[in-house]
């Protein structure tokens, strides 16, 4: 299996399966001299480890993140460093019986008429477990550019959970961590628990919408054509496990907009150049304008739910699976610091380009 890699300059090659001894990841091209400790790397993998509600998947895996190199004396040395977490509480004899079947929604089929073979545990390398290894991967780009770029602040917030979204006025960035959902309307936060336990009861699942912003983020990061910043934030949205659709600022509302609505506006302003909107969410001509970078991810309902589904066995017997285990009512809750880790390893990527390429801005706006 190839293209298990992704970045530019800074590279994040991820391994391991979902009921293996451990997964991990290999990240290459971090600058040197970047402060970095298991505990700094153990806070964005606590937020996006099982168990932590009754919302989530009740798998109890610690996600405890090991530095096996690449670090010394509590700092980035400039050479690949390693991260490996391993994994404690596999269950793999929940899916002995379907060692044989395609489980609906997931990859199971497509793996299997690929390669010839599949990891049923879990679905092995297609499990959501990998993104632990690319949290852990962004903890590392969060303290580079906490070094490079100490004004960036970078944060997501699930704002819409199946067919029930957010109000958008009571948009409040501190409710984020007071509920199980990384909501930041704490009266939606309120109704989407009677509306998930719900859900649970009929033995289904739900899809979400994360939002990720990153302000802060200087001017000229990305470039036209292949190597557009919004291009290489698509597509590591889009790489997350049961993620569908991804856009960028307005993104598909945006073809319901006139030119006149939608192109926003530019004034002088004491400061430099101010912008009257931010419909193209940061990002102009595939490089970063300097408003807040905005993406937003739509994630599918878990596919592995107890209720009876039609499909097929590797023999091309017509079965109906009931999918046993542990698994998440709405993966999407628990894609928020993932969607995070993904934002602040291109963003960083792109910060290691511009400063190789051109080093500081060429264009100045004199007034």
């Amino acid at each position: 299996m190839s293209f298990n890699t992704f970045g530019h300059l800074f590279r994040v090659t991820t391994w391991g399966e979902s009921h293996g001894p451990a997964l991990g990841c290999t990240v290459d091209g971090c600058p040197p001299g970047i402060a970095i400790d298991e505990a700094g790397l153990q806070h964005w993998l606590d937020l996006r480890k099982p168990g932590t509600s009754k919302y989530v998947t009740q798998r109890r895996e610690p996600d405890q993140v090991k530095i096996l190199s690449g670090v010394f004396e509590g700092q980035t040395t400039g050479t690949p460093i390693q991260l490996m977490i391993e994994n404690a509480d596999q269950r793999s004899k929940d899916y002995g019986d379907i060692k044989d079947q395609f489980r609906p929604g997931h990859a199971d089929y497509t793996y299997f008429t690929k390669y010839g073979l599949r990891d049923y545990r879990g679905g092995g390398r297609s499990s959501a477990r990998e993104t632990a290894a690319r949290v852990a991967a962004g903890g590392i780009a969060r303290a580079a550019l906490a070094t490079m770029l100490p004004a960036l602040t970078l944060r997501g917030a699930m704002v819409q959970i199946g067919e029930q979204s957010i109000d958008r006025s009571r948009w409040d960035w501190s409710q984020v961590g007071e509920n199980p959902f990384w909501c930041p309307d704490s009266i939606a936060a309120t109704e989407w628990e009677t509306y998930l336990d719900d859900i649970r009861k009929d033995h289904d699942s739900v899809g979400a919408v994360i939002e990720i912003v990153a302000e802060g983020v200087p001017t000229g990061l990305g470039a036209p054509i292949y190597a557009k910043l919004d291009t290489d934030l698509a597509a590591a949205m889009m790489s997350i496990n049961a993620v569908k659709g991804v856009e960028i600022g307005d993104g598909f509302a945006a073809a319901a907009l006139r030119g006149s609505e939608n192109a926003d506006e530019i004034s002088m302003g004491n400061d430099g150049p101010r912008f009257g909107s931010n419909h193209a969410g940061g990002i102009l001509g595939g490089i970063s304008s300097g408003q807040d970078l905005v993406v937003r991810f739509a994630v599918k309902p878990t596919s592995s739910i107890l209720t009876p589904r039609k499909s097929i066995d590797r023999f091309g017997k017509e079965v109906e699976i009931v999918t046993k285990g542990r698994h998440d009512p709405c993966v999407g809750i628990r894609a928020v610091p993932v969607g995070e880790a993904m934002a602040a390893c291109v963003i960083l990527d792109h910060v290691l380009l511009h400063r190789g390429q051109i080093g500081e801005n060429q264009g100045i706006i004199t007034s």
